[in-house]
């Protein structure tokens, strides 16, 4: 069980807000878990509302189009890496 850094834990818990996820906690979430079907069982809507909140917080546009997308979501850790190696400088 590998433990979330600080960054991890914030976006774990945009998930947890903006997903209104009632059956899980921000800490609950593995940062190598995936985020997708057998992992978290995000859907392709949940990926949109996510990038919606995620270009709100941290100023990183991820599209629906980005042929990586599903590295970026792969897990917490991987969208946790995106973001912060293309966040807006705050």
């Amino acid at each position: 069980m590998a433990s979330q850094t600080a960054f991890e834990q914030e976006v774990a818990q945009l998930i947890v807000d903006t997903l209104n996820l009632e059956d899980v906690t921000a800490g609950e979430i593995e940062p190598e878990d995936a985020l997708f079907r057998d992992g978290l069982g995000l859907d392709s809507i949940d990926a949109l509302e996510l990038a919606l909140a995620i270009s709100r917080a941290y100023g990183v546009q991820i599209r629906s189009d980005d042929e990586n997308n599903r590295q970026i979501f792969a897990s917490l850790r991987a969208l946790s890496a995106h973001i912060e190696a293309n966040r807006a400088a705050s």
